[in-house]
């Protein structure tokens, strides 16, 4: 888990720590506390973001808390 970032608990967006609203769902849930990541470029034509139901690309957590 990098400590600049956080997670958010609705969508697994990873972002910047100083952002309060998620960019992907427009949430405030977010939170410190995920592990490992990946990101996703085409998440139309990718297994795991079809899997984690990602309609944007960007980095997303596997393990939000």
């Amino acid at each position: 888990m990098a400590s600049n970032r956080v997670a958010c608990r609705d969508c697994h967006a990873v972002i910047e720590a100083d952002e309060e609203i998620c960019p992907i769902c427009n949430s405030t849930s977010l939170t410190e506390d995920w592990s490992g990541y990946v990101s996703i470029a085409h998440p139309e034509e990718s297994e795991i973001g079809r899997e984690m139901e990602v309609k944007k690309p960007g980095s997303y957590a596997l393990k939000v808390r």
